[in-house]
């Protein structure tokens, strides 16, 4: 991904107002992101806590959207989850179920749609094998090449975001 500046990832946003993107608050380590390991940009919002952002690049410019973090952590007996971007497995709290409104009208009458999703929305640095999940049991090696994954990831992404923007 090409590094996006201040204006264009708070002027790609689709599913908030002109408002709430001017005050989101970047990435902490905003400064010296990775930019040519990740595929999105994603964060929580160090400002706001219940919200967290996802910018992609696109070929007409980025595409950013906002998504609502649960303000309790789910206590389930569940003692793993994958993440549905990037399919890697995270002992249950390193994946969360996060809410995008969706784009326009239906967004602003209250209808969202979810996805799980790996909790530090760091997915193209676990494919790429730059973090590891903290799993308790083994990690399962995949025979996917790393571009496969790759690719996998942002099909996978693209149609989450479909679903946020569809008219």
């Amino acid at each position: 991904m090409e590094p996006l500046t201040d204006r264009q990832i708070r002027s790609s946003f689709v599913n908030c107002t002109k408002g709430e993107a001017s005050r989101l608050k970047l990435p902490l380590d905003f400064a010296e992101l990775p930019w040519q390991d990740l595929d999105f940009l994603g964060w929580v919002d160090p400002g706001a806590p219940l919200r967290a952002h996802l910018v992609v690049a696109r070929e007409d410019g980025p595409l950013g959207i906002t998504l609502r973090v649960p303000a309790t952590s789910r206590t389930s007996a569940v003692k793993s989850s994958l993440c549905q971007i990037c399919l890697t497995g995270h002992a249950s709290s390193g994946v969360t179920l996060l809410a995008a409104p969706l784009a326009g009208t239906r967004g602003r009458e209250g209808n969202t749609v979810g996805i799980y999703i790996c909790s530090d929305l760091a997915c193209s640095l676990y494919i790429r094998g730059r973090r590891r999940p903290r799993l308790r049991a083994g990690r399962q090696e995949e025979s996917l090449t790393q571009e496969e994954r790759i690719v996998r990831t942002t099909s996978n992404l693209d149609a989450f975001l479909a679903k946020v923007t569809a008219g």
